[in-house]
């Protein structure tokens, strides 16, 4: 019997699917924005309950992760949104793995953790600071994988938002009045997403390489 011949065998070099698993964090996110809204809509009292407040995190862990359910505006909730969306599909077109979801669901209590080393910023809400970490795990793990788009776009990524973070000068006063904006922004908190998510996308990126070299 002939041996087929090697362009006649299936290919398997398609590249990779889209991400159900960063699909799902993405859906994840989106729920808790928006769910609140059915509770009493903004600025309702389970703002008080959910947001983050450096003084009552011990004793109420969740607000590691329920910040991303408190807007204080409409322009603020549909401009997180409109950035979840852009983050999501980044995790469609980049073709990011469960490993990359991992990353960034890691890097979303780490994201409000850090604002405990402003503990002036008294209340927060938002997804910015968890969007920033979704952008910072995409751009790491295409720099390090160079899986799905091309290596430098990752790199790319990775210099603007780290340009972004420092052009708000984070370490100036928590509470910034932006124009446009109906509400105060706290840059430190993007600044947070960005470190949370550098790191957890640089773990994620580099264990396989680590387990191969201990094998």
């Amino acid at each position: 019997m002939k041996t087929p011949e090697p362009d006649a065998l299936p290919r398997t070099d398609a590249g990779p699917a889209p991400s159900t698993a960063w699909w799902l964090l993405s859906s994840l996110l989106l729920l808790g924005a928006v769910l609140p809204l059915a509770a009493g809509g903004l600025q309702s009292t389970w703002s008080l309950v959910l947001d983050w407040q450096p003084a009552l995190v011990r004793a109420q862990p969740w607000r590691w992760w329920t910040p991303i359910s408190v807007h204080y505006s409409t322009l603020h909730l549909g401009a997180n949104l409109v950035g979840l969306a852009l983050v999501a599909l980044l995790g469609v077109v980049g073709g990011l793995p469960a490993r990359a979801a991992l990353a960034w669901f890691a890097a979303w209590p780490l994201t409000h953790l850090g604002l405990a080393l402003r503990p002036e910023l008294l209340h927060y809400g938002g997804l910015s600071g968890v969007l920033h970490a979704g952008v910072a795990v995409a751009g790491v793990w295409l720099v390090w994988r160079r899986q799905g788009l091309p290596q430098w776009v990752g790199l790319l990524m990775v210099l603007a938002l780290v340009a972004k973070v420092l052009s708000e000068a984070p370490w100036g006063p928590v509470l910034q009045h932006p124009q446009g904006w109906d509400i105060a922004v706290a840059p430190w908190a993007h600044a947070t997403g960005a470190t949370a998510g550098l790191l957890c996308g640089t773990l994620a990126s580099l264990q396989p390489a680590y387990r191969t070299r201990l094998i």
